[in-house]
């Protein structure tokens, strides 16, 4: 799973306002992208603005955080808007910048979505251009043909397929259970039942897992288009009332494994939660259904209001399963520590949709990330959504607790 900055302090070119209540307004930080209205431009339905021959928007992928999600959020919007678009300064921010296989693959995938015009797509490229046509639906595949995350390949994906013309089935390849970005089993426990609350549902079918560095995993995302997203609200967190998991190995490593991290996990769990049964259930993978050697571990909380909180790692070489355990356990209490709704690793994944959403939506979150932080940039960019974080109220001081409110710009599937 992604390790991310949290901002604990007002980032450079914010300032917090006391008008009552502390109010932040997320600026056009760094402004990195420009777009020049040509006369007869105007904002249409999914695909239309390209045929229209709008201006290019240009963005800096060198902003903020500097990485692939700037890619991701840039790349989805451009398609669900219509919006063409230029990319430059691709991955800046990393040691080794432009795009990789799972980059090149996503960006290829969207392409084919909406018969859209892609240029510069190549390995180690750190500029594109992406013209963007109607979003057609269908059956697509993507294959980073690495360990590349599967995770990430469908969050590019599942904006656009849900302002499609039919329902579409995503064929996805490479890691399941990556480094660097939500493991498979986040996505189908926590992101899912939380993202459907947007006002669609999707199917995950897991058909073989894969760990790095041999990559080999599939799913199958399926999902039919929508008219409009619902507006969320996620600030009421309730108390914990379930905390479960899965410790899983793959390939030759022993059983074994997967008990100690489970147990070791459950052990540190219960010095600061004492009143709750901790039924983490070690897992050996089905050799037909898993290719290559791994493990890992997920916990999740979920509340009485129906809020999910993770925490998650995976093995390495060398580390032993009690470190694996106890290092996903403490991060899902670190993220029940801080009072809100989602946790850390969930708050940007929700910007994109809250800023597609019809209304005002509301989430109340822990330290405000970096990369949630450029997810509103860009969103407030391109789809000229409008954000607002605050400082939570409701929380006594020496909780670090802020509401991500987000007036969404309510667009339109033009195909239903």
């Amino acid at each position: 799973m992604r390790m991310r900055a949290a901002c604990r302090a007002p980032p450079a070119g914010v300032r917090w306002l006391s008008v009552g209540v502390q109010r932040a307004r997320f600026p056009r930080l760094l402004r990195g992208l420009r777009a020049e209205c040509e006369p007869g431009f105007r904002r249409c339905g999914p695909g239309r603005a390209a045929a229209m021959a709008g201006p290019r928007v240009e963005v800096d992928g060198a902003l903020l955080e500097g990485g692939g999600q700037i890619l991701r959020v840039s790349t989805a919007l451009s398609c669900v808007l219509g919006l063409p678009l230029r990319v430059q300064r691709i991955r800046a921010g990393r040691s080794s910048p432009g795009l990789r296989p799972q980059h090149l693959s996503g960006l290829e995938m969207i392409r084919d979505l909406c018969d859209g015009h892609l240029e510069g797509a190549e390995i180690g490229s750190t500029e594109i251009t992406f013209t963007p046509e109607k979003i057609r639906g269908g059956i697509h595949t993507a294959d980073t043909k690495t360990a590349g995350s599967v995770c990430l390949l469908m969050q590019v994906s599942m904006p656009c397929v849900l302002f499609a013309a039919a329902p579409s089935e995503l064929r996805l390849k490479g890691g399941t259970n990556a480094e660097m970005a939500p493991q498979i089993d986040y996505t189908v426990m926590v992101f899912k039942p939380i993202i459907e609350k947007f006002g669609f549902n999707f199917n995950c079918d897991i058909k073989m897992r894969g760990y790095y560095p041999k990559g080999g995993g599939e799913v199958i995302v399926r999902m039919s288009p929508v008219k409009q997203l619902t507006p969320i609200n996620l600030t009421d967190r309730g108390s914990v009332t379930k905390i479960y998991g899965r410790a899983f190995v793959a390939g030759v490593l022993p059983f074994k494994v997967a008990k100690d991290m489970a147990a070791a996990a459950v052990r540190c769990i219960r010095k600061e939660i004492r009143d709750l049964y901790v039924n983490i259930q070690p897992v050996q993978e089905p050799k037909d259904q898993a290719f290559g050697n791994g493990n890992g571990i997920i916990i999740i909380a979920e509340t009485s209001t129906g809020c999910l909180f993770a925490g998650s790692s995976l093995g390495k070489r060398g580390v032993n399963a009690d470190k694996v355990g106890i290092e996903a356990a403490e991060m899902l209490l670190a993220n029940l520590r801080h009072g809100g709704t989602v946790d850390e690793y969930l708050q940007d994944q929700l910007i994109v949709f809250m800023a597609l959403a019809n209304g005002v939506s509301r989430i109340k979150t822990g330290p405000v990330t970096l990369h949630t932080q450029t997810a509103i940039h860009f969103a407030e960019q391109l789809a000229k959504a409008k954000f607002i974080v605050k400082k939570s109220e409701d929380e006594d001081a020496s909780k670090d607790t802020y509401i991500i409110e987000c007036q969404g710009i309510g667009i339109t599937n033009p195909n239903l």
